[in-house]
């Protein structure tokens, strides 16, 4: 399956910048993969599209401030924080990654610094921080939200509302460097009108790694940590026995549910990491329905939705978007795939 059977045009000012003025007036496409009919609504309307046997399930994972900004010989440095390896060791993707190799110091302010204790041929580095007194505040401190590179902001400076906004209502697992965003466009007041659960995957750097080499089967994902509890599992078997529909949000919840079912062959409490790749040709066993946003062209996130819904469809839905004037990716729309 070749990469470029993923493509699409998009103008660059469908691409949202910032978020809706509230976060449920945002639009609402719905597709139907048996008809193939595609309805628009708002968002605000999900509780009389869905029935009282639905249940949604959404990604509690909470995004920390993850980028810092150090200082290597008086030069700027990017430090974006992947994954805590211990009580201070990271994996940091950097850049430029050559200002540091291994040995080299970079200093944030005079109370925060951290050695580059090894590296790869990647802009991935293993750092040291010190010092090890109450890190984690520092860290919130000094970091700041690591926007998608797509959304631009003067001199790089953080808007105030992206501090609320790129972070669902829902949000209270610390773990990811970027947010689930399927979930921007829930209100607490629209949750309380729907069944819902929570699972967790906490979004690594890899989400915004795009797929490299000309065949699709040959991608490998980034590892991604991920918790379902009982509750949950339990909570998805009961509506799938009444009848009704498992409604993922985004395709973290999508991801977790389906690892869960192939590794155990049922749904059950289960934590550890998924490195799953949805694409064309997977069998779908738990998510009956997706609600997602628009994706960038040849990502795994494209991909997955294709892989639901069907390339063909998909194709005809993002056209349809880009004439109607959806926003696009992280701030932008939503669309229901049923």
């Amino acid at each position: 399956m070749q990469l470029s059977d993923f493509e699409y045009d998009l103008p660059a000012d469908r691409i949202a910048q910032t978020p809706s003025a509230r976060r449920d007036k945002s639009r609402l496409m719905v597709v139907d993969r048996c008809s193939g009919t595609i309805r628009h609504h708002h968002f605000w309307e999900l509780p009389e599209i869905l029935t009282p046997k639905d249940l949604i399930v959404l990604n509690d994972t909470r995004v920390f401030p993850a980028r810092l900004i150090g200082n290597v010989g008086g030069r700027k440095i990017e430090v974006l924080l992947v994954r805590s390896l211990g009580s201070r060791i990271w994996e940091a993707l950097l850049k430029p990654a050559r200002k540091a190799p291994p040995g080299q110091n970079i200093r944030f302010d005079k109370h925060l610094s951290a050695s580059v204790l090894s590296s790869t041929e990647s802009p991935i580095r293993i750092l040291e921080f010190c010092p090890t007194d109450n890190l984690a505040g520092k860290i919130d401190a000094l970091g700041s939200l690591p926007l998608p590179p797509y959304i631009s902001r003067p001199n790089g400076e953080k808007d105030s509302q992206d501090i609320e906004r790129y972070q669902t209502v829902f949000a209270r697992e610390k773990g990811s460097v970027a947010a689930p965003t399927a979930g921007f466009h829930f209100t607490g007041k629209l949750l309380e009108r729907l069944n819902h659960t929570f699972l967790t995957l906490h979004i690594g750097y890899g989400t915004f790694q795009p797929i490299r080499g000309k065949q699709l089967e040959k991608h490998r994902m980034e590892s991604e940590h991920y918790r379902l509890s009982t509750s949950t599992a339990e909570a998805i078997k009961i509506h799938k026995r009444n009848g009704g529909s498992i409604i993922a949000i985004g395709s973290t919840c999508t991801r977790v549910l389906e690892h869960v079912y192939l590794t155990h062959g049922d749904l059950c409490q289960d934590a550890g990491c998924t490195e799953l790749f949805i694409y064309p040709g997977f069998s779908f066993r738990v998510v009956d329905s997706l609600i997602t946003n628009f994706h960038l062209p040849r990502s795994t996130l494209f991909v997955l939705v294709c892989a639901f819904a069907g390339r063909e469809l998909m194709q005809e839905a993002y056209k349809r978007a880009v004439q109607e004037n959806y926003r696009f990716y992280s701030y932008g729309d939503a669309m229901l795939i049923k």
